[in-house]
């Protein structure tokens, strides 16, 4: 083991201690990872006092050059995974997976020089944060909700299951992965409300569900107590619990059957536009998704079309609602 490895293994400790998410957790590894194989590959550099500002931003030059999947950390896994076979094998990688790799780098070599005086020169010092363009968010119509919901086989335990985690997302705007976390126990009918732990920040917080979304978890329950005796609230047929990625394909595949392009943090994001056009105001919205400010919801949901402003106008114009 080399001292750049060395060193990514004591952040990676390091970042432990700190009860970071699983998805940060890697999200960090896979990174730096990556990195390190680059300064070894092109400046053998295997040393975190040798790393300079333009080591990295030679890094990011590379990165803007080279497609997705066509580096790995892990050669054996490429023999499993078969990453040639991917239908966006070698495609540009876009500027947020940059953005996110720049700020992974950032965050270790500020570790190294602020926490472990490691070195004695920091490199990220002077290397500006990437700022991608955010892309619109789509807001589906109601035609094409129907058309998803339509598409569930409520017949079926995972049919109605979809059917009702859909409904519950577009609903309360909460992520997925609290989603398919949750036990039947955090559910408040008298206030109609879920308690949901944050993964990403182990804070507490409420959402809230409506009078027709609470007549669709009721019915849930008690189909799901005839089928199953699983603690989650939304199980596989087999009792576990249904991992994100299998759903994201379901509801991709189902969307693919009515030409309507869906996933599920984009029924997060319809939550928040259509709570917002129908009147909703951005404190409470904040709390309800969770965000650690308003202006973070302010950023991630201002980019609205012009027809949604048009048809937010329309209800809240003085001479449409004023009897003048």
């Amino acid at each position: 083991m080399n001292n750049y490895e060395l060193q990514v293994e004591n952040f990676m400790l390091y970042c432990s201690s700190r009860n970071l998410s699983q998805k940060t957790l890697k999200s960090y590894e896979q990174s730096l990872r990556l990195f390190g194989l680059y300064l070894s590959d092109v400046f053998q550099i295997t040393d975190v006092e040798k790393v300079k500002s333009v080591h990295i931003r030679k890094y990011i030059q590379y990165l803007r050059e080279r497609g997705k999947y066509t580096v790995s950390r892990n050669v054996m896994a490429n023999d499993i995974n078969f990453p040639q076979n991917r239908t966006d094998f070698s495609k540009p990688i876009s500027d947020s997976t940059i953005a996110n790799y720049v700020r992974n780098i950032k965050v270790f070599f500020n570790y190294l020089y602020d926490i472990e005086k490691e070195i004695k020169q920091n490199p990220v010092s002077s290397i500006e944060n990437i700022k991608p363009l955010r892309k619109q968010k789509t807001l589906l119509e109601e035609d094409e909700l129907i058309k998803v919901l339509r598409q569930c086989d409520t017949t079926t335990f995972y049919g109605y299951r979809n059917w009702v985690i859909i409904r519950l997302l577009l609903d309360t705007g909460m992520r997925i992965s609290e989603c398919l976390s949750l036990v039947p126990e955090v559910l408040d009918f008298k206030n109609k409300s879920i308690l949901i732990q944050n993964p990403k920040n182990n804070k507490q917080r409420y959402v809230y569900f409506s009078h027709r979304m609470s007549s669709d978890l009721k019915r849930w329950l008690l189909y799901r107590d005839r089928y199953s005796n699983s603690d989650y609230l939304f199980p596989t047929i087999r009792g576990t619990q249904l991992e994100v990625r299998n759903f994201e394909k379901t509801l991709r595949e189902i969307g693919k059957r009515v030409n309507v392009s869906i996933h599920p943090h984009q029924l997060r994001n319809n939550f928040a536009k259509y709570y917002l056009l129908h009147g909703g105001d951005w404190a409470t919205l904040s709390r309800i998704l969770g965000h650690s400010s308003v202006e973070v919801t302010q950023k991630a949901y201002l980019d609205f079309a012009d027809k949604e402003v048009g048809e937010k106008y329309q209800r809240h114009s003085p001479l449409n609602n004023l009897k003048l």
